[in-house]
């Protein structure tokens, strides 16, 4: 939380190297992180935005070699660390455990995590597919899939790693526009497994005791009334 009181949460995505087609990968730690982008934004009580930034994170020697940038993976840290909430999809199951793998503080996947797909799990009974969320909730769909991740990050030219920038980007940007619209309207649309059309309902408020904790005792007692 900021010195203003405004909450900060942190939206973000990853790319892998590998695919899990090889035997022996078999979690996702192994699979090596190629480019991890993530949007940092203040949010106020109501969760609108305030002010918001998206950057993309690499290793020095990819970073040099599409843009000149310096964002580098260490660099990523402190926004994920002063998160009050850090939002992702199948990032339980993915993302937190990959990210793991290259963080050197501690534990990432104990720091303050929201899985999209978790909540659409307990509501629903089964995983559903971002695309599929995205489509039906927001009318737009993914701009490409993981293996044109992989095989943007093998040929590791240029423009290569500028489409791989892109489409990493995008994918935060759906998952924020999903995240959003589940805050506003306290539900989601998809298509299930037999392509039939679902509207499942939704609370991505923050815990009640968490928000008790973030304000005075008088804050508190004057929202009693």
């Amino acid at each position: 939380m900021t010195q203003n009181g405004n909450r900060i949460e942190v939206i973000y995505d990853i790319e892998t190297k590998n695919f899990f087609n090889n035997a022996e990968l078999r979690n996702p730690e192994d699979l090596g992180i190629s480019v991890v982008s993530a949007y940092r934004r203040e949010v106020d009580d109501d969760l609108n935005e305030i002010s918001g930034e998206m950057r993309s994170f690499w290793t020095p020697d990819a970073a040099l070699k599409i843009d000149g940038s310096k964002m580098f993976f260490d660099d990523m840290w402190s926004w994920f660390e002063e998160a009050d909430r850090i939002i992702g999809y199948n990032s339980f199951g993915f993302d937190n455990p990959a990210m793991n793998g290259i963080y050197e503080k501690g534990d990432f996947t104990k720091l303050k995590h929201f899985d999209i797909l978790d909540m659409i799990r307990l509501a629903f009974g089964h995983r559903v597919k971002l695309d599929s969320v995205a489509k039906e909730t927001l009318g737009q769909g993914k701009i490409a899939g993981g293996s044109d991740a992989v095989m943007w990050w093998e040929k590791g030219d240029p423009e290569s790693l500028a489409n791989l920038k892109k489409y990493c980007e995008m994918d935060v940007e759906v998952t924020m526009g999903v995240y959003d619209y589940g805050v506003k309207n306290k539900k989601l649309k998809f298509k299930d497994r037999w392509n039939e059309l679902r509207e499942i309902e939704v609370d991505f408020s923050y815990p009640i005791e968490v928000v008790a904790k973030e304000k005075t005792p008088t804050e508190v007692q004057m929202g009693l009334f």
